[in-house]
């Protein structure tokens, strides 16, 4: 089953365009399922990432916040399979 990635970003982030242009580089070299949430869309979500965003989670488990390098990332994806 492919690994699920989740980037909980927000409009106006730069940090969080960033994390999305790696994240989707990687499909390049991985496979995965991947979603994009905007935390201002759910006010739960706000609560808990307002502070964090970007925070990328793989399988549900958070794996990056602020910042993620593309080597990291494919560790960490392949290491939650």
């Amino acid at each position: 089953m492919k690994p699920k990635v989740t980037l909980y970003t927000r409009a106006g982030c730069c940090l969080c365009d960033d994390a999305k242009r790696v994240v989707l580089a990687a499909r390049d070299r991985a496979d995965f399922d991947y979603e994009e949430v905007d935390i201002d869309s759910d006010e739960k979500l706000r609560r808990i990432y307002n502070e964090e965003v970007p925070v990328v989670a793989i399988n549900e488990k958070k794996a990056f916040k602020y910042r993620v390098e593309l080597n990291d990332f494919l560790r960490r994806l392949e290491a939650r399979r």
